[in-house]
Order: structure tokens, then sequence, then C-alpha cells
């Protein structure tokens, strides 16, 4: 199974994207955002938070924010 889990990796890689979000809350673990729709994200699935043009972006994985 590791064999073919890596083959798919090779098919389609991992996607990750700029996203305008309205930070709502905060915790130690997660953030709550409205992009569209309420949603928590782990910190730990943020790999980067700018601001631009006074708008928050996260930089997530595509599927995250789907």
């Amino acid at each position: 199974m590791p064999l073919l889990f890596g083959i798919y990796n090779l098919i389609t890689p991992e996607r990750y994207t700029w996203t305008q979000v309205r930070i709502l809350h905060e915790t130690n673990k997660a953030i709550l955002i409205y992009s569209g729709t309420k949603t928590w994200i782990l910190k730990s699935q943020i790999y980067g938070i700018r601001l631009r043009n006074d708008v928050f972006e996260i930089y997530v994985k595509e599927s995250i924010i789907e």
C-alpha cells in the first residue's frame, strides 16, 4: 500500500494556495476564519500568513479551503 500512496502523490501532487480570509477567532491550536463559510483551521495546517492591501491571506492546501 505505501507504494501506491507514493505513486498517487506523484500523479496528483498537493496544491497550496494563498486565500483571502477574515480571522474571526483564535485559540492556542486553531483559527476560526471566514472565507465564504466559517471554518476552523489548525495552526499546524497553515504554512504562511500575510497582510496584503489590508486583507489577511493564509497559505494552505487547496483541499482544506474547499
